[in-house]
C-alpha cells in the first residue's frame, strides 16, 4: 500500500446473478459477441468451434454450441477475467453459467 495515498475503500463486490435457463444462455451469447468483437478472439473461436461466419447466426440456440462458446471464453483467464469485467460480473460467473448449460449439479447451488 502507498503511505502517501489517501486510502480508496474497495467496492463491494457484485452479488452473482441468480442462475437460470435464461440467465445462462444470455451469459453465452454475450461471450459469443465478445468473442466476435476482437478479431483474434473471433478467429480463434470460429476455429475451434468449426463454425464458418455465415452459420453463426443459426447455431446461436444450439445449447452444445454456447457451451462451447463458455469453454473456449474460459480456456484463458485474461479472456475471462475482461470479459467478466465488461459485462460487470464475477470472473467465476462464466463458469457457473457453462456448468447450469451442461446440466451439472451447478442447479442445485443456485435456486
Amino acid at each position: 500500500m502507498d503511505p502517501f495515498k489517501p486510502y480508496q475503500p474497495k467496492s463491494a463486490a457484485k452479488a452473482p446473478p441468480r442462475m437460470t435457463d435464461d440467465v445462462a444462455e444470455a451469459m453465452a451469447l454475450q461471450a459469443i459477441a465478445y468473442l466476435m468483437a476482437d478479431e483474434a478472439l473471433m478467429t480463434g473461436f470460429l476455429a475451434a468451434s468449426g463454425c464458418a461466419p455465415e452459420e453463426l447466426k443459426g447455431r446461436l440456440k444450439d445449447r452444445g454450441f454456447l457451451v462451447g462458446a463458455l469453454d473456449y471464453l474460459l480456456s484463458d483467464d485474461s479472456v475471462v477475467i475482461a470479459f467478466a469485467r465488461h459485462i460487470d460480473v464475477a470472473p467465476e460467473t462464466p463458469l457457473h453459467a457453462r456448468e447450469w448449460l451442461m446440466g451439472a449439479s451447478a442447479h442445485e447451488d443456485h435456486r
